[in-house]
Order: structure tokens, then C-alpha cells, then sequence
């Protein structure tokens, strides 16, 4: 089993990380934000410019359209940028936001209780730069993307001169100019229907309600229109993880409250291939929608009024034209954002009157207990995360929880728990170890009658099987089913925290000791810079995957080496394996590097003193009889029977 369990967990990685290696995008080089121009929020009673909501005169045209005005024409005349900054730095529900009228758009937002390096001072946190940024507008065909979008579809067009979404709303910012909390849009194009959006920043949450209101002032036409509202369109990526995929369109349905929860998401793919699609959940029945990267979300759905005019969701790919201008390779895929849609069905109120619906829209950390304090169905999205072994997984976060509450250390829990998992283990394991080297010894005798029989039927290879099978039935030796239940059970384990790593809001930032200030990234002992030829810019030198190699490579050479000759070459491949896992897990969390380190030195200490003073009991023992492998071996020995004498009585008849 000694040998076996490193051989499956170097195979296992291989397989799982050669995947994620070669099908995964790889995350683009990082540029310089855009630079904007910025204005000051304003008052409310400053105003804006704007065309004055005043009844037209007869005979009047919409500017853009060219059409007859229905009721008033209330538009701005140029485009502007207003910024607000939201709440307490440093606390839940401090936010800068960058919103454009053009579109009633939100072109930026970052959350002033978190940032985007760990061990900032006083000063850095201040400092919006250093802020985590949650959305961001980036140059397309349209023009600059935002967020928290709405624009009419099929036949509400009628009540639009133009699109919504590029058209230019009055803008006005809300509470006192020294302590914002919003920003109300309208717009009406002359088409007889006045179009409102207010985004207020709820205190000390990372709900925005968004207020969607539709004022007949003269439209004819009422009752169901269609609308489109886009929470989030640009969600930047945020550590670049060439194991996690982002960002990340998602959404999630329900049929009924005893149902179970539907849950879809689309990946990235800068090829864009695939340019949109449905999520392909059940009309009428979303839950939320909205994108995410590994460890933010922007998620929307509709308060308990507004739910039912929430019908479905897709996905567009958005491609990023700045980017793809800087170099001809960055042309070939520059789909690098996704944008999530929410189909709503409004109710056009009579002339007149007014109707409006209120979406909450969740912008904020991918944590367990802020997902689920804002919406239960949000947990979905971290079931997503971890993948096929969810329930492995939430154990080992519960134990990773529990030890960091007791030592106050991420690193230091991550070491705990490898020990746990290896001491809860450790008398399956060596019961399976003694079953392995009692098989050993026994091979080590007979593999001379082994080589004798490969020597005596060489010319005859059915002979020599038949004889093998019947020289390992008379001294029972067959492998030990369970010295391979160990390595079953410490795999799923291993992919079970390769998981929880890779996914955990709580490691983020979460420093161990000496360099390593994030276990959520590669250690990044020094910044080197190095240029190689097929492999690119290596950024930082990463001392922990080194370290990792040098000890399984180790543990493999305190291994003894095996009899036979197939074994043998495995064991010689398997002395090279770990360089090229060393490789491919270069760039992974110092996390997963941690609990290598631990479980390769463990298992050195276990090879080196406990079987030193604890030797395994090597003694054989006599074969059982009627075992799985002997009635194995007994019905090849009757099939050989049976060929050999319906070969004797083929040479009888010719």
C-alpha cells in the first residue's frame, strides 16, 4: 500500500490538474485600468443638464427618432460620470460607485471593506486604488459596458426613441452631497411612457435595491411588457487562478419550495465560440442570477413583490476591445467577460398612473455566512464551487474552521487537519501496510520459481500463465484487497480540500508565517521576472512547490524498491512524476502546497522512526483457501482445460 498511495495520488493530480492545465483558459496578462474623466457627486437640488420634463408642444418631434412626442421629453444633453463614495470605509456597506448616464449605467464599483493585497496600512486602506473592484466598464462594439442595466425588448420597443441603454438619462444623486445614498435616473423619450431607476445603498449590507417605475403619461398601449435588466455585465477577474475559472455566469431556479434548487452557470471562454445563450432553468421560477468570480458575486433577484415579474435568464459574452488592441494575439480571444440577463415582465399602468418594482442585488464576498444571511439560495453557488465532493469538502471547511478557531492560524489548521485525516487513518493504514509487506516477502521467495517457469515456457506463453496462475493459487499469493482502501479513502480526501482551497472566501488573504501573507496564492517568495522560452514570464520565484517535489521525491526514494520488473519501471516513473507535478502546481494556493508539504513529511516520519521502533510484522502466513483470487485462479485453470481439450480434440479429427 506504501507504494500504491503515492503513485494514485501523483496519477490522480496528474489527471485532475493536466485537465485544468490544457482546457482551462488561461488568465491575460494584466493592463492598466482606463483612465475617466470624473465628477463630483451633486446635490439634488443642483440638477443636471437636462431637457425639462414639460408637455410638448403640438407637432413636436423626439430628437433621435424623428417622431410624433407622446406626453414630455425629458432626456441630458451630454454625457457625464458621477461618483459616490457609500458608508464606512473599512466596514459592510462602504462602497465607491462610478455611475453614467449614458444608459443609467453603473461603470464602477469597488467595496471599501476589502481589498485587493493583503498587509495594507492605514493609508493603502483608505485609498479607493486598493479597494476590491466588483464591476467595471470595458470598451465594446456598443460601446463602454455597465452595469445594472435596463432596456426594452420585442414589442416594449414601442415605448423606447432609441435604447434605452444608450440613451441619456438625467441624473441626480441622492441624500446630502456628504453622505450619499443613491442616484435617481429618468428618462422619457417621447413615447408616452416616463422611465425611472433609483439604485439606493442599503447601510451596512451589500444589498442594492434597484427601483424599476413606469409613468403613463400618454400611451395608449398597457398591460404586460417586457423588459431586460443586466445586474452585472463586466465582473473583472480576481486572483487569475488557472485552476478556477472566471468569472462566471450563474443562475439558479426553484418550481416550489419543496423542490430542489436548479442550479446553471456558463463559463468564460475567450474564444467566444458560444456568443449567448439560455440557462435553460423553468419560466417564471429564477431564484437569482447575476456573475461571479472566485470570490465576489453580483447577484440579483426580486424582492417578495417584484419575484414574480422575474421570468428567466441568459448569458452574452462580452468581448474586451481595449484589451484585444494591445497585441495581434490578444485579438484572437478577447471574449474575456460574461454578462448575465434578467427577462422581466412589467405591467404598463394606465395613463396616468404610475407602477413600480424594487430588485435587491446582492454585490459583495462569495463568504458562507454573508451568502446565506442575504439569501438562502445563495449557498448554490459555493455547492458550485466545491464541486462533485460537496459534502467532503463542507466537513473538512467545518474542521479547518474549528482548528483556525482554536490556533487563530489558517496555515497552521491547514497542518492539523493533514494530521487528523493521517492519525484517523493510521490503523486502516497499517493494517494495510503489514497485508502489503507480508505480500512482499512472499513474492520475494517465489520469484525465483517465477523466473524458472519464464525460462522453462518461454517459447509457450498460455503454459507459462497457466503455470503462474497455479504456482500463485498453491502459495496464495494475491494482493491484499485491502491494502488498497487507504488510498480510496485518502483520494477523495485530497480532492475534497484541493476544493475547499480553491474555493474558500475565509483563505483569502489569510497569512501562515515568514513570506506567506495569502494562502488563497502562490507563495511568491521573490519577484524574479523570468523569461523562458515556451513557458513565458515566470512573475515570482514559489518556494513551497519546491519544497513539495524535493519531499515526495524523497518519499518515494525511502520506498523499497520493487521485485518485480513492472513494478519496477513504475517505481522508476514514478521518481519523475513529481517534478512534473511540481510544474503544473507551481502557480496553485500556498494552501494546497501546505498540506503536500505536511502529508509527504508525515509520511517520511512514518518511514523513517515509527517503522524503525514499530517494524511491520513481515511474517508470512499460510494461504487461504477459497479466497476471491483462488476461485479467481480455479476457473482459469478450468477454462485452460477446456481449450487445451478442445484443442486435442480438434488434432483427433483432422
Amino acid at each position: 500500500m506504501d507504494k500504491r498511495l503515492p503513485i494514485a495520488l501523483l496519477l490522480s493530480i496528474a489527471v485532475f490538474v493536466a485537465w485544468e492545465y490544457f482546457f482551462v483558459p488561461k488568465p491575460p496578462p494584466k493592463r492598466p485600468e482606463p483612465q475617466v474623466a470624473r465628477e463630483a457627486p451633486r446635490s439634488e437640488a443642483a440638477g443636471a443638464l437636462q431637457v425639462p420634463a414639460a408637455p410638448a408642444a403640438p407637432g413636436a418631434v423626439a430628437p433621435e427618432s424623428g417622431e410624433p412626442v407622446l406626453g414630455t421629453l425629458l432626456s441630458e444633453s451630454e454625457e457625464r460620470l458621477l461618483e459616490l463614495r457609500v458608508g464606512t470605509p473599512g466596514k459592510r456597506g462602504s462602497y465607491y460607485a462610478q455611475f453614467s448616464n449614458r444608459g443609467a449605467r453603473l461603470v464602477d464599483l469597488r467595496l471599501g471593506d476589502s481589498f485587493d493585497r493583503p498587509k495594507l496600512g492605514l493609508a493603502e486602506r483608505a485609498d479607493i486604488a486598493h479597494w476590491t473592484r466588483l464591476v467595471r466598464g470595458v470598451s465594446a462594439e456598443s460601446g463602454t459596458s455597465g452595469s445594472l442595466a435596463w432596456r426594452a425588448t420585442g414589442l416594449s420597443t414601442a415605448y423606447e426613441r432609441g435604447a434605452l441603454d444608450r440613451a441619456l438619462w438625467t441624473m441626480t444623486p441622492l441624500g446630502p452631497a456628504e453622505a450619499p445614498t443613491g442616484v435617481r435616473f429618468e428618462l422619457q423619450p417621447g413615447a408616452g411612457v416616463r422611465f425611472q431607476k433609483t439604485v439606493r445603498f442599503r447601510p451596512d449590507s451589500y444589498d442594492l435595491e434597484v427601483e424599476l417605475a413606469l409613468v403613463n403619461e400618454a400611451a395608449s398601449s398597457v398591460g404586460p411588457a417586457t423588459f431586460v435588466f443586466t445586474p452585472a455585465e463586466v465582473v473583472p477577474l480576481e486572483s487569475g487562478d488557472t485552476m478556477y475559472v472566471e468569472p462566471q455566469a450563474v443562475a439558479a431556479a426553484r418550481e416550489s419550495a419543496r423542490e430542489k434548487l436548479q442550479f446553471a452557470f456558463e463559463q468564460r471562454d475567450d474564444s467566444g465560440s458560444d456568443p449567448s445563450g439560455d440557462f435553460g432553468l423553468p419560466d417564471g421560477k429564477l431564484s437569482f442570477a447575476g456573475v461571479c468570480n472566485k470570490y465576489f458575486a453580483v447577484l440579483a433577484r426580486g424582492d417578495s413583490k417584484s419575484a414574480p415579474t422575474v421570468r428567466n435568464a441568459s448569458w452574452r459574452r462580452l468581448r474586451d476591445a481595449d484589451w484585444a488592441a494591445l497585441s495581434p494575439a490578444n485579438a484572437a480571444k478577447p471574449w474575456r467577460f460574461l454578462a448575465t440577463d434578467i427577462r422581466l415582465q412589467l405591467e404598463v399602468p394606465p395613463v396616468g398612473t404610475s407602477a413600480a418594482w424594487t430588485y435587491l442585488v446582492y454585490a459583495g464576498p462569495k463568504n458562507p455566512d454573508t451568502l446565506a444571511a442575504a439569501h438562502g439560495d445563495f449557498s448554490a453557488l459555493l455547492a458550485h464551487d466545491l464541486g462533485f465532493f460537496t459534502s467532503i469538502a463542507h466537513f473538512l471547511l467545518a474542521v479547518l474552521n474549528f482548528f483556525h478557531g482554536v490556533v487563530g492560524n489558517w496555515g497552521v489548521a491547514i497542518i492539523l487537519l493533514t494530521l487528523s485525516v493521517r492519525l484517523v487513518l493510521f490503523p486502516l493504514n497499517r493494517r494495510s501496510q503489514t497485508a502489503m509487506a507480508r505480500y512482499q516477502a512472499k513474492m520475494k521467495r517465489i520469484q525465483p520459481l517465477i523466473e524458472a517457469l519464464k525460462k522453462r515456457y518461454e517459447k509457450d506463453p498460455a503454459k507459462l500463465r497457466q503455470e503462474q496462475t497455479l504456482l500463485m493459487q498453491k502459495e496464495g499469493a494475491f494482493p491484499p484487497l485491502g491494502g488498497c482502501l487507504p488510498m480510496f479513502l485518502q483520494i477523495p480526501v485530497f480532492f475534497g480540500l484541493f476544493s475547499a482551497l480553491r474555493a474558500s472566501f475565509d483563505l483569502r488573504h489569510a497569512p501562515f508565517a515568514l513570506w506567506i501573507h495569502d494562502l488563497a496564492r502562490p507563495d511568491e517568495l521573490l519577484e524574479i521576472n523570468l523569461q523562458l522560452p515556451l513557458i513565458g514570464t515566470i512573475h515570482y520565484f514559489n518556494l513551497l512547490p519546491i519544497l513539495m517535489v524535493v519531499l515526495w521525491v524523497l518519499q518515494q526514494r525511502l520506498m523499497p524498491k520493487p521485485t518485480e520488473e513492472q513494478a519496477l519501471k513504475m517505481h522508476r516513473m514514478m521518481m519523475i512524476m513529481p517534478v512534473f507535478m511540481g510544474f503544473f502546481l507551481y502557480g496553485y494556493a500556498a494552501g494546497l502546497s501546505l498540506y503536500m508539504i505536511t502529508q509527504s513529511t508525515l509520511g517520511i516520519v512514518e518511514q523513517v522512526v515509527i517503522k524503525r521502533f514499530w517494524p511491520l510484522d513481515a511474517t508470512e502466513l499460510p494461504p487461504k483457501q477459497g479466497g476471491f483470487f483462488a476461485k479467481l485462479a480455479k476457473l482459469q485453470e478450468e477454462q485452460s482445460k477446456k481449450l487445451a481439450a478442445g484443442g486435442a480434440t480438434k488434432k483427433k479429427r483432422a
